[in-house]
Formats: C-alpha cells, structure tokens, sequence
C-alpha cells in the first residue's frame, strides 16, 4: 500500500509541475519571420500568435496573395517553434515518457 501512496505522491508533484511549467510556457515567446524578415510574427508557447509586423515595403495591392503567403508561413514557423519549445520543455519534466493528453 506504501508503494501505492507514493506513487499518488509523485504523480501529484507531477502534476504541480506541469501546472506551473504551462504558465511559464504561456509567457515564453517565439519570433519567427519570412520574406527575409519583411514578415514577423511572435507566439507564445501555448500556441497563441500575439504579434504580426509587416513592412510597409511588403503590402502591394496588385500582389495581396504574396502577403498572405508570407504571413501564413510566418505564422506556420511561429506556431511549430513554440510546439517544439513545449514539447522539449514537457520532456525535460516528464524524462521523455510520452502522456497522452500532454503537450
């Protein structure tokens, strides 16, 4: 029964850590850019775009679809960056072992 308690312990403190590991995540951010930076577009690592910035140089009326593409693709990178950064930083506090539900 001993081996049971500690076992409920543990996952406990696991679960406090995680908790407070996901608030420190959603205050870290990653920058990503395309159009050799005409582009920029920061995310928290819970996900969430925060910021876009585009050059003035970058906005042409006849050729809205290369904004848009470059927008997407900065926000694709932001988006797989901040996934990548939660992810190594739920492996440190995890030892690697894959949760379900988790991340």
């Amino acid at each position: 029964m001993r081996g049971m308690n500690d076992l409920v312990r543990q996952a406990q403190v696991m679960h406090r850590k995680m908790g407070q590991l996901q608030k420190e995540l959603a205050e870290r951010t990653v920058e990503a850019q395309s159009g050799g930076g005409m582009v920029s577009v920061t995310a928290n690592c819970a996900g969430d775009v925060t910021a876009v910035r585009i050059d003035k140089s970058v906005v042409d009326p006849g050729d809205v679809e290369m904004l848009q593409d470059l927008i997407l693709a900065a926000v694709a990178e932001a988006v797989k960056q901040s996934k990548e950064l939660r992810e190594a930083e739920m492996a440190k506090l995890t030892g690697g072992l894959r949760l379900p539900g988790i991340v």
